[in-house]
């Protein structure tokens, strides 16, 4: 399927990738914006993929990590969860040493 194939590709392709509503400078929606902002302060640079403007993306994804809500933060190729997750990840300083880990 080449939707499954394209997700697959963005994972492989960027060490850290966000899948939001909007953009990280306009987010859509709250989480996202939250979830961006945290990844801010933990990173200079990120990739991130704008759900609204591919509604195939919007709809596989979620088949693809059982996850079923956005935003979805994957880092090296992981599935790290959404903004519930990263804000606890943050607050343990989890967060920052998985960022650190792979931007050595």
């Amino acid at each position: 399927m080449k939707t499954i194939e394209e997700i697959k590709k963005q994972i492989n392709n960027n060490l850290i990738l966000i899948y939001m509503k909007g953009t990280p400078k306009n987010p859509n929606c709250s989480f996202s914006e939250k979830a961006v902002q945290i990844l801010f302060k933990c990173c200079n640079k990120f990739s991130y993929v704008n759900i609204l403007e591919k509604p195939f993306i919007k709809q596989e994804l979620p088949k693809y990590s059982n996850w079923y809500t956005f935003p979805q933060i994957w880092i090296n190729k992981e599935f790290i969860g959404g903004y519930d997750i990263i804000k606890y990840l943050y607050k343990t300083k989890e967060l920052q040493k998985m960022i650190k880990n792979i931007q050595k």
